[in-house]
């Protein structure tokens, strides 16, 4: 950025207090200045012998500049009411006080309304007029001269006022820029708010499918082998070690998911089990053999040629089949036969989940946010899911999900 850019920006941060100080600076050089140049001016009550006249109208004349910024039509008022009075009075110019008519001239054209700039060109062309015409009577100059006079003046008006048009477009077109990039900053604030809900949400169905049914399990191995410990010890053996195994697995699965909330962590860092890759459609396998292992029957069919899916798609058809799995466990009551068909088709991959048992009939647990999860994770991917009652007695869940058309080993 160049010093003069730099000097710009400045100055228009600091407008007000730079224009207080450039107008009571200038009043106290330019009024004792303009008293000596006004001495023995004539005036309408006589000679100014000693330039007071011309030393209070530069004070009124260069005043006003303090407000050119922050009410610019005010302030081209003030100036140019008093430049015309001046002229009616006394003196046809106060060099150098009336270089305040171009300031204020080129000040209302950058900052004011589009009217009052051409208003004040308007009253800037009748001064040069006026000055021409007490000139003529007053000092008794030519036609000619006077006239060469308000050309001058007016092309010197003009020529303000051109500058004032240029540097007015720069203003406007820097003022729509700033606005656009805080109209940009605002999206940009808002976009980051809806991505933190929007992972917050994700967390919140991650936290709930990996609690949900990694109690469940907990308990119905809990509960078998409390039943179990005095007729069956290794059976009770066994489900402690499901239930040491599915409590290791969830503080796994929990660690890794809280773990995009840290700041400050690295890969380097970072603990093993955090950089462990999210379950998949291929564990649902063996999320089946922990169900089976709790004394459920549950048998998986799997159809068609398995494919390579898009991130995420595999997690949610992970979590919907988890997500059933720990409904049954929950509500489809003693010794239920679930059936878990994988169906691969040329453009999409079902998953039906079927039990025979009381879940339909049963009572909710609160919230129904499993079901409700279910649903936004398949919709998250443009997928369906279906749940219900099935004929016969029990509960079914039916996911549909699009998936790309070409084949490859999954």
């Amino acid at each position: 950025m160049s010093i003069f850019e730099r000097f710009s920006l400045w100055s228009e941060e600091n407008g007000q207090r730079l224009d207080i100080s450039v107008a009571v600076l200038s009043t106290i050089i330019v009024a004792p200045l303009s008293a000596m140049w006004g001495q023995n001016e004539l005036w309408f009550f006589g000679y100014d012998y000693g330039g007071i006249w011309s030393g209070v109208f530069a004070f009124f004349l260069i005043g006003p500049l303090a407000l050119r910024r922050t009410h610019p039509v005010l302030s081209v008022s003030l100036v140019f009411s008093t430049a015309g009075l001046h002229v009616l009075l006394g003196a046809p110019v106060i060099f150098p006080a009336d270089v305040a008519v171009l300031a204020s001239l080129y000040s209302v054209t950058v900052y004011g309304p589009r009217w009052a700039l051409r208003l004040a060109l308007f009253f800037a062309f009748v001064g040069a007029a006026l000055a021409g015409h007490f000139e003529f009577e007053t000092q008794g100059l030519g036609m000619w001269p006077i006239l060469i006079s308000i050309f001058t003046l007016g092309l010197l008006f003009l020529t303000v006022w051109a500058f004032g048009l240029m540097r007015r477009a720069r203003y406007e077109s820097v003022k729509a820029l700033r606005e656009k990039n805080q109209i940009l900053e605002i999206e940009r604030d808002q976009q980051a708010k809806i991505g933190a809900a929007a992972e917050r949400a994700r967390i919140a169905r991650e936290m709930h499918d990996i609690v949900a049914h990694s109690l469940s399990v907990i308990i119905a191995q809990a509960d078998g082998g409390r039943y179990a410990a005095k007729n069956n010890p290794e059976f009770a053996e066994k489900a402690l070690t499901t239930i040491s195994e599915t409590g290791r697995a969830a503080l796994a699965d929990m660690r890794r998911l809280l773990g995009v909330l840290r700041e400050g962590e690295t890969e380097e860092t970072e603990p093993e089990a955090l950089r462990n890759p999210q379950p998949a459609k291929g564990d649902i396998e063996t999320l089946v053999d922990s169900i089976r292992s709790s004394g459920i029957r549950v048998s998986l069919i799997k159809m068609g040629t398995p494919r390579q899916l898009p991130p995420g798609v595999g997690l949610t058809l992970y979590r919907i089949c988890q997500e059933s799995l720990t409904n049954i466990l929950k509500h489809a009551g003693p010794d239920p036969t679930v059936t878990i068909v994988l169906a691969w088709g040329s453009t999409n991959v079902t998953l039906e989940i079927e039990d025979d048992g009381r879940g339909a009939a049963s009572t909710s647990d609160g919230a129904g946010m499993g079901l409700l999860g279910m649903r936004e994770r398949a919709a998250l991917f443009g997928g369906t899911v279906k749940t219900g009652p099935r004929h016969g007695g029990g509960f079914r869940v039916e996911l549909n999900l699009p998936v790309p058309a070409h084949t490859s080993e999954g």
